[in-house]
């Protein structure tokens, strides 16, 4: 939004006072704001922030032990204070706007095994999420469910989507404080061999981490262990007759994958989440994604009946995939080996995509042509999720980060969704000493270094008009891409929809000083651009814009 300094010539009116004659002229400079375009919200170009609720920011210390979950563990695998108030806290004070930000998507909040693990080096606790006890409960260490509907309730008062990270594959493992699930729920065996199909979905993904029978058809009861905790809580009556009324409602059988996704679904109903990021994908028959979407679309069209006023846009329920490995160059089919399947036929929007992190040392060019060609051919009407770090990819792009401005530029300019996971912004270290396997990309948000490191908030800073670039332009990750000169590199995205149009051009690899960036064919002699990154505005002649400054980008839309 541009701001102007109007002056303003203010005469007091003394009606019927001779004194106004001798009143001196008053003068005031207020800053008006020009109306800005409504830009609207598109999740094939959306800023998606992943972060683990435990690993992210403290608002409520009062909740860091729970169950007596006080055992030693290994390097960043117990529980460390992060919860759902201190994201929530976050989006009020503007982090996530500040940063172009406009959906989150942080770990699984339902209640965790009781217990820890042994594993490796020490013992792990499930403070990642991933481990669940209860789907209908949220874990205490996180919060509990008012404090959730709170921070949807923020989010969407700042025009950000929240996902919901789910999990139908396992239960949490094994432990003292947490019986097996019986075996009509899930199987303890054969562990994943990842080699065909059936010996990726049929299986355990790891010793000891339950496997929930998804493929079943076969009414279930419900466990005695989960019957008697919510006789505890006092509420098993009340879980009973919502599950009845489901059931009766559906017509599905009482088969596992049913009762969870009546209690996934809860969440969309109960408080309007917007879409969902599907844990572990692959690994379950791809028919269950199809009944959790149906059950998704229809908790979330009965939600804005029930809340007309609270409705942010018209997009339909958004489900995001992981299914692990999935590239962007296999179009829509995942190859099993034995069998290809094409989850986006089975309710996902989109699939996170594995790939970017090995093109992103590539020319710029090569890496967008290619992403606006795929998502223009074989993915036209679906989209990827971009990303470069995540929580259990331990080849990350850039371990070290020695990188961080080409990471922004390649993350964030890339054709496509982007997922911005917790520190890229900031140089989280990836690297801690006695770590072990993943827990080593699991470190806390390093706040004190954004707050005091200024090589930090350079970066940041980076980060920050870069993302409110890109979540003011849809045309950068959902538009089309067409370079428009060489050296200096300089390239155009465009996206239509309806009446819809969004025109930007962005210069990269820029030589510091004066520089001619070549706009001919795409923005006429005499247009006026802005450019967001210098603050800088210029006018189109010859063909070409010219900045004076030491960026090495630009960021060219026009001026309203």
């Amino acid at each position: 939004m541009k701001k102007l300094l109007v002056v303003l010539s203010l005469f007091p009116l003394f009606i019927g006072c001779k004194k106004a004659e001798k009143k001196q002229q008053e003068t005031q400079v207020v800053e008006v704001e020009t109306p800005k375009k409504e830009v609207p919200f598109v999740w094939e170009g959306a800023s998606i922030y992943f972060l683990l609720t435990d690993r992210f920011n403290n608002g409520n210390p009062n909740n860091d032990v729970n169950f007596e979950r006080t055992e030693e563990t290994g390097v960043l695998r117990g529980f460390e204070g992060g919860d759902i108030q201190g994201i929530t806290q976050k989006i009020e004070e503007g982090y996530f706007t500040n940063l172009g930000i406009n959906a989150i998507w942080f770990t699984p909040v339902v209640e965790q095994i009781h217990g820890a693990t042994n594993e490796g080096t020490g013992k792990t606790y499930g403070y990642h999420g991933y481990w669940a006890k209860d789907w209908t409960s949220i874990d205490p260490n996180f919060g509990t469910r008012k404090d959730l509907e709170k921070l949807v309730k923020t989010a969407h008062s700042k025009g950000i989507r929240i996902l919901l990270d789910v999990v139908l594959n396992h239960t949490g493992p094994v432990t003292e404080k947490d019986p097996v699930w019986p075996d009509n729920w899930v199987r303890t065996g054969p562990k994943c061999e990842f080699t065909t199909y059936e010996n990726t979905t049929a299986c355990t993904l790891v010793e000891n981490l339950p496997d929930i029978l998804t493929e079943s058809n076969e009414a279930v009861e419900l466990p005695d262990a989960l019957l008697a905790k919510w006789k505890d809580e006092g509420r098993l009556s009340k879980e009973l007759d919502e599950l009845q009324l489901f059931f009766e409602r559906t017509g599905y059988p009482r088969a596992p994958r049913y009762y969870i996704i009546k209690w996934l679904t809860d969440y969309i109903n109960d408080l309007g989440v917007d879409g969902f990021r599907v844990d572990t994908v692959k690994h379950v028959n791809e028919n269950a994604w199809t009944d959790l979407h149906k059950e998704a679309e229809y908790a979330f069209e009965t939600w804005k009946k029930k809340h007309q006023d609270k409705i942010l846009d018209d997009n339909p329920f958004y489900m995001v995939g992981e299914v692990y490995n999935y590239g962007i160059s296999g179009g829509r089919e995942f190859d099993f080996g034995d069998k290809k399947v094409d989850f986006f036929d089975y309710g996902f929007t989109s699939l996170i995509n594995f790939e970017l992190k090995n093109d992103a040392d590539k020319s710029y060019e090569t890496i967008f042509k290619k992403y606006s060609r795929l998502l223009n051919t074989k993915l036209k009407g679906k989209s990827v999720l971009n990303y470069l770090t995540s929580h259990d990819d331990g080849a990350p792009y850039d371990k070290e980060r020695t990188k961080p401005f080409r990471a922004a530029n390649v993350l964030l300019l890339t054709p496509g969704a982007s997922q911005v996971y917790y520190g890229d912004e900031t140089s989280r270290n990836l690297i801690v000493e006695g770590t072990e396997g993943d827990a080593t990309l699991r470190s806390f948000m390093n706040w004190e270094d954004l707050d005091s490191i200024p090589e930090i908030q350079k970066i940041h800073n980076h980060w920050q008009k870069l993302g409110q670039f890109r979540a003011n332009h849809p045309a950068i990750g959902a538009g089309k891409h067409k370079r428009l000169a060489k050296s200096p590199y300089v390239f155009s995205r465009t996206y239509v929809n309806g009446e819809y149009r969004d025109k930007v051009v962005v210069g990269l690899d820029l030589p510091k000083g004066k520089k001619a960036l070549w706009v001919k064919g795409f923005f006429g002699d005499g247009t006026k651009l802005y450019d967001t990154y210098s603050e800088t505005e210029v006018t189109v002649a010859n063909g070409k814009v010219i900045l004076d400054n030491d960026f090495d980008i630009a960021l060219l839309e026009l001026v309203e």
